[in-house]
């Protein structure tokens, strides 16, 4: 079966609206203090979905070696709206910590900011500790996202929230020093 060359960078493109729909629905389902469960579970689910194509869209692309330059560029691109957007939101509602939030938009805009500017000379893909990172802030925020304090309560929700964004904090982290780290040879074999 064959499929569209440019399905892969659709799906890709897609998660930039839906990245925006998203933090709206966050943040209306969470304003003035008036939690929503409804509309907030209709954020926490359209980020699944959102973040879930990310996955899609790469395994497409590999599977049919339909893999380009402008998804290596773009997707990561994609990715860091919506995740960032997941971030800020829970931070403006006040559950996660602002601090922990800065320390991951700095390092995911610090390298993507890194990946256009080299853009014209190569691309830059995400490497396997970017990846997983990526992975895991999904689950993490996606665990967040969800009122699930309503089921499981909120003290054990809260609890984990804090174990799962300590440990998104250390993988982004680590990531980007293992992103740095790579770039630092990739430029001295160039020299």
């Amino acid at each position: 079966m064959a499929i569209p060359r440019q399905l892969p960078n659709a799906i890709t493109i897609a998660r930039i609206p839906l990245a925006v729909v998203f933090f709206v629905l966050l943040l209306i389902g969470g304003m003035y203090g008036i939690p929503e469960p409804g509309i907030r579970w209709a954020a926490g689910i359209l980020f699944i979905i959102a973040i879930s194509t990310d996955w899609v869209d790469g395994y497409l692309a590999r599977r049919y070696d339909i893999v380009s330059d402008f998804g290596k560029l773009w997707d990561p691109i994609a990715d860091k709206l919506l995740t960032g957007s997941g971030f800020i939101g829970l931070a403006i509602l006040g559950e996660v910590p602002w601090w922990i939030v800065i320390i991951i938009l700095v390092r995911e805009w610090g390298i993507t900011v890194h990946r256009l500017v080299v853009a014209k000379e190569h691309v830059v893909a995400a490497a396997w500790m970017g990846k997983i990172k990526t992975a895991f802030q999904g689950v993490a925020l996606g665990w967040a996202l969800l009122p699930l304090h309503e089921l499981i309560g909120l003290p054990v929700w809260t609890a984990i929230t804090a174990v799962l964004m300590v440990v998104v904090l250390i993988l982004t982290v680590a990531s980007g020093i293992d992103y740095i780290v790579a770039q630092a040879r990739g430029s001295r074999q160039k020299s």
